[in-house]
């Protein structure tokens, strides 16, 4: 199954899928006020801090992973029936439904991420729903992937000597030029930078992935290649995840990421362009 859907596939199919609303961004706290001001008919609001993250100790990072369990509740929370068709999307650039999409996907789940998301629903005229939608508690039973296709700080210092690891932050923050967030700027020790904004239109779709194919090619990120990717605090990385999907390339996850990293005593810092 194809991890993206189009706009007007997902009008076409819409009485066939379930639709998640994931709408959030880093310091943002109105996801649900603009969910209930209009949404995709049919859309159950996920939020993004409480359902798909967890508190965690600063050496976790930021957003470290619910455990299996609350995911699984959280999924059955949101109406998610077994055997149902899962489409999330959000309005910022697709990075947290991309989380939604990694989590779930892990998971067992059938998801799929609305490209472009609630800006390319309204740009083909789609039907706007507003208010709250109350749905009856799902039947979905989630798998327990554990540590499956993630990665720890540990895991993460190694993986250069292993294969490739992937910085999807903007080329200033992986040269350690400018750090808005962690206490530390720089980047892992032997990490590759690929920007997640390379890989995506002016307008927030996914470029084609014979694009995303060459992106990853040309940071020695090449098919059979192991690869892993962090960002700041593990969203913008489940969306590399979600593009290497796209190009037919497996791509593990470290969830702490710099957040993690930079809050790790005695972990080495690297500067500049590697």
């Amino acid at each position: 199954m194809h991890p993206i859907i189009s706009a007007a596939e997902l009008r076409e199919r819409l009485d066939t899928v379930h639709v998640l609303d994931a709408r959030w961004s880093l310091g943002r706290t109105d996801g649900h006020d603009q969910y209930l001001a209009g949404h995709i008919p049919g859309a159950v609001f996920v939020d993004v801090e409480r359902d798909l993250t967890r508190h965690g100790e600063p050496h976790e990072g930021r957003h470290p992973l619910p455990d299996d369990a609350a995911l699984a509740a959280a999924a059955r929370r949101w109406g998610v029936r077994q055997g149902a068709s899962v489409v999330v999307y959000d309005d910022d650039r697709m990075l947290p439904a991309s989380r939604a999409w990694w989590a779930l996907r892990r998971a067992g789940l059938e998801v799929r991420v609305l490209d472009g998301g609630w800006q390319a629903w309204l740009s083909i005229g789609g039907e706007v729903e507003t208010g709250e939608v109350v749905v009856a508690p799902g039947d979905i039973v989630l798998g327990s992937p554990g540590d499956d296709g993630v990665i720890d700080t540990e895991a993460a210092a190694g993986w250069p000597d292993r294969g490739t690891l992937l910085d999807a932050r903007v080329a200033e923050r992986y040269r350690g030029e400018t750090e808005p967030i962690d206490p530390i700027a720089g980047h892992v020790p032997g990490a590759k930078n690929l920007p997640i904004g390379q890989l995506l239109t002016d307008d927030a779709r996914f470029r084609p992935a014979s694009d995303i194919a060459a992106a990853f090619d040309a940071v020695g990120a090449t098919a059979g290649t192991a690869t892993a990717a962090y960002c700041g605090s593990g969203i913008t990385a489940a969306q590399l995840a979600l593009a290497g999907a796209i190009a037919g390339r497996d791509v593990t996850v470290y969830p702490g990421s710099w957040s993690a990293w930079s809050n790790t005593p005695g972990r080495p810092v690297a500067t500049g362009a590697e």
